[in-house]
């Protein structure tokens, strides 16, 4: 691959995750959908690990599948483009960086939403977008493999 079209599909990771950061801010602060319509009175915080999680899990049938699945899947499926961006955006990436990161990432949006009173702070989801940002690494990681191997493969045809 050129170094001119590296850089182009670097630079267009770069304008996917800034694409990506807006529609994250949207969702978790501002989006209605997500029960974000106004602000609460008092603070709403669970310090507990694993607390939320074992409650979804628990009342699954009182609670519905999608009530579920948002939470839970939701939440780590959301992190993925973070992992997957963060790592192909950058110059130098790995493993704990991108957990870093995407831990960093989640503890500050928790922490706004604790002050700003428009959802609450939940160590469970601060996991469970971190497993979410793992996730998106470990995708970029394949597909950078194959993307390497393909390379590799037409370089030794010519």
């Amino acid at each position: 691959m050129s170094t001119k079209k590296a850089r182009r599909i670097r630079g267009l990771g770069k304008v996917l995750f800034v694409l990506y950061i807006l529609f994250l801010i949207y969702f978790l602060c501002l989006a209605e959908w997500y029960g974000r319509e106004g602000t609460w009175e008092e603070f709403h915080y669970n310090l507990e690990l694993f607390r939320e999680i074992k409650r979804f899990v628990t009342y699954r049938e009182q609670l519905g599948t999608a009530a579920v699945f948002a939470n839970l899947a939701g939440n780590i499926l959301i992190f993925v483009p973070y992992g997957f961006f963060v790592s192909m955006a950058s110059r130098t990436r790995g493993f704990f960086k991108t957990l870093f990161y995407s831990m960093g990432l989640s503890l500050a949006v928790e922490i706004v939403q604790l002050f700003s009173r428009v959802g609450s702070f939940d160590v469970d989801d601060i996991l469970l977008n971190t497993i979410g940002g793992v996730a998106g690494y470990i995708i970029f990681s394949i597909c950078n493999q194959i993307r390497r191997r393909y390379h590799g493969r037409n370089r030794k045809k010519r």
